[in-house]
């Protein structure tokens, strides 16, 4: 009986009896919150790793975002509803309820924002350690935005005036815009690198006149290794606007080559120079022949023109089947008595001298000299 007396003393205005649901309620929440979390990631962890369904991951990630501390702020304003608290203190503890509820709701869809990006970097060709640093751009946007957003929605709900802060903003984002404009213009030709994706972290590609193997794509720039060495830095609006070759996407390599013999080849051995360059060619490993033929009488010698595929777009594979054919056809050339022609050369005298006047001018005359 003096127990039940005491659960209706008053403690704070409020009957002992309130005070102990209210922190039954609260501490009940918090532990149905803790094993909430716990099962679900367990549960959806299996699910995740025996289905390709990303909506198991994300689950996952979005629980283990959860904060058992900002859940604790919301049973603790839920706990209070059973006691009768100054109107101060309800206004005090409902705003921190709405903020703990508002950066709860953003650690979630940061949860949810790293999950894109892992995924998304798990399915670049050729992932690699370093491969994810493309999509950083889009991480730091998405990140900015939110909690931009977020901290305007909760000043607006705690009653501060954002109309002012919102045109104040976007005043100053168009100053900082028109000052800061190539920086954003490169900005967002990144993303639009990431998302046409015209290359990749590991790509070997031209640019112009310079080639290399992309090392890393940033907010501003593209880094590429190039084939000397050297690090090329360049701008990304510059990398969009430029002619870009991407040959690590060449899934076969195609080699014209050329070469003259003399007007003195007999018709006999013209004829049968392409059949040569065929077997030169035909069954190497990596190689596959399409033509040869005898294209033009004109110029100074003979030509014939050979085309060939590389089965493998890798340079020195390309590089070691064309010295083989080289290799190849000067043998085959030397046992039918085919010889390569010269290169043509042109010399022109602009002021020719007889050899007599030169003589008869003596050692230290100009013309003499120039002969």
């Amino acid at each position: 009986m003096k127990e039940l007396l005491q659960l209706d003393h008053t403690l704070l205005h409020n009957p002992v009896q309130d005070w102990l649901i209210a922190v039954a309620i609260v501490l009940g929440i918090v532990l149905l919150a803790a094993l909430l979390k716990r099962v679900v990631i367990k549960r959806m962890s299996v699910l995740a790793r025996s289905s390709t369904r990303q909506i198991f991951g994300a689950m996952v990630k979005m629980a283990q975002a959860s904060k058992l501390w900002l859940i604790s702020i919301v049973a603790l304003q839920l706990g209070s509803q059973y006691l009768d608290l100054p109107h101060k203190a309800e206004a005090t503890l409902e705003r921190i309820m709405m903020v703990a509820v508002f950066l709860q709701f953003g650690i979630w869809f940061s949860a949810l924002l790293d999950f894109w990006v892992a995924r998304s970097r798990n399915h670049l060709p050729d992932a690699g350690a370093e491969d994810g640093s493309s999509l950083d751009p889009f991480s730091f946007l998405g990140r900015l935005i939110l909690w931009t957003l977020l901290l305007l929605v909760v000043l607006d709900n705690m009653g501060v005036n954002i109309t002012a802060l919102a045109t104040s903003l976007g005043v100053g984002g168009i100053a900082v815009a028109l000052a800061v404009q190539n920086i954003l213009g490169d900005l967002f030709a990144s993303l639009s690198i990431v998302m046409d994706k015209p290359f990749v972290i590991g790509d070997s590609i031209a640019v112009d006149t310079l080639s290399g193997t992309v090392e890393h794509v940033g907010l501003k720039t593209t880094r590429i290794r190039s084939s000397t060495g050297e690090q090329l830095i360049i701008a990304n609006s510059d990398m969009l606007k430029a002619r870009l070759r991407n040959y690590k996407r060449m899934h076969e390599r195609c080699i014209t080559f050329s070469f003259t013999v003399p007007f003195s080849t007999g018709a006999d051995q013209l004829e049968k120079i392409p059949q040569l360059v065929r077997e030169a060619i035909e069954g190497r490993e990596a190689v596959r022949f399409d033509r040869s033929h005898f294209k033009d009488l004109g110029g100074n010698a003979y030509s014939f023109e050979a085309v060939y595929w590389v089965r493998q777009p890798d340079y020195k594979v390309y590089m070691d089947a064309q010295q083989a054919i080289n290799l190849a056809l000067v043998r085959a050339f030397a046992k039918e008595g085919v010889q390569l022609s010269y290169p043509a050369q042109t010399l022109t005298v602009e002021a020719p001298v007889s050899l007599k006047a030169a003589v008869a001018s003596g050692p230290n005359d100009k013309a003499g000299e120039s002969v």
